[in-house]
């Protein structure tokens, strides 16, 4: 037996759920939760009906665990571009840096997590993990705000979050990437004015 034939033969298998979620990854990002069905997912994953109810339960549960694998790929990309920082300001900006990269990847079409709630009813699974999300990224920019020596972290915290998702509407809305360039200018003005004023409260 080759090398190769060795390869293939030691190659692991996606499993359902695996299949599932890079089908619902793909379909519900790019044309919405609601829109498809899960025919349509069972179909493009390749699996039985009878694994994605014995995997998640029902649509609902699917798009929430669509919704948690992309929370954990995005924040694994802000967070490694926070680490690529040494100061406390740059690493706050580095938030915006992340999410310039996401706007100018192929095939992208907003916040998956504003997409999915604005299809579902309030309450539900899908809202429950669109909340934790942006919970998420407001304590990461309230903890990195008092690191920088910012007067009112909290403040500072819901000031550049609503940079963040202008700057996500943007891009989407206006097909415009470089929003992101424009977003980390104003949010380093913030920045920069939260830290001076908290200096002089110091004094």
């Amino acid at each position: 037996m080759t090398a190769a034939q060795d390869a293939v033969r030691g190659a692991v298998k996606p499993s359902a759920r695996e299949r599932l979620l890079a089908a619902a990854n793909e379909l519900f990002y790019a044309e919405g939760v609601r829109t498809v069905g899960i025919d349509r997912i069972i179909e493009h994953a390749g699996v039985a009906k009878a694994s994605l109810y014995n995997t998640f339960g029902g649509k609902e549960q699917l798009i929430r665990a669509y919704l948690e694998s992309r929370r954990a790929t995005i924040t694994g990309r802000i967070t490694r571009a926070v680490e690529r920082h040494h100061t406390p300001r740059e690493r706050l900006l580095g938030v915006f840096d992340a999410q310039g990269e996401l706007f100018t990847e192929p095939g992208f079409h907003g916040c998956a997590f504003a997409n999915a709630s604005a299809e579902t009813r309030p309450g539900s699974l899908v809202e429950e993990a669109a909340d934790g999300y942006r919970a998420w990224v407001r304590a990461l920019f309230a903890e990195l705000a008092e690191k920088a020596g910012a007067a009112d972290p909290k403040a500072l915290a819901r000031q550049l979050h609503l940079l963040y998702d202008g700057a996500g509407l943007s891009a989407r809305m206006d097909r415009d990437p470089s929003s992101s360039v424009a977003a980390r200018a104003a949010a380093a003005a913030l920045v920069d004015g939260a830290i001076r004023a908290g200096g002089a409260g110091r004094v």
